[in-house]
């Protein structure tokens, strides 16, 4: 049995984030000792190696959650995680395009500047009227 700091430890997480994902059921509630402290089994590293690895490739917690419970059925097919991953692939790509179009757009504006005054910045000037940009490069936050 690991103890939560041990846990995390041998997972390369933090204790808040092992709490979070008890909190929102991608992890089992632990056993607690009799002085109240978590313990959790070897499965529970396993388990919470996944979710890291699946989050270190961008997959959302909702995915995540779907891939465990599909984890937990494994006489099942594996068509439903070869869907979840079809689809994180698609998405990563279209990041990647909305990346690659950001880029290309940051150049041609760092490429225009004059190196003058701040009155004549092309920068600023760009950054102040999307329409003079060459390419779409909508939000690129991440969600979830």
């Amino acid at each position: 049995m690991l103890t939560i700091g041990k846990l995390g430890l041998a997972a390369g997480v933090k204790v808040p984030t092992i709490r979070y994902y008890e909190q929102i059921g991608l992890l089992p509630e632990p056993d607690r000792s009799s002085g109240n402290q978590r313990l959790y089994p070897n499965a529970t590293l396993n388990r919470l190696a996944f979710v890291r690895h699946a989050r270190e490739l961008g997959f959302p917690l909702d995915a995540i959650r779907d891939l465990l419970s599909l984890s937990d059925r494994p006489d099942q097919s594996c068509a439903a995680a070869d869907a979840i991953a079809k689809s994180q692939l698609a998405a990563t790509k279209a990041r990647i395009n909305r990346l690659r179009a950001l880029e290309a757009e940051l150049e041609r504006m760092v490429d225009q500047c004059a190196c003058g005054t701040i009155s004549d910045c092309r920068v600023i000037e760009v950054l102040g009227d999307h329409s003079q940009c060459a390419h779409e490069h909508g939000a690129l936050a991440d969600h979830g």
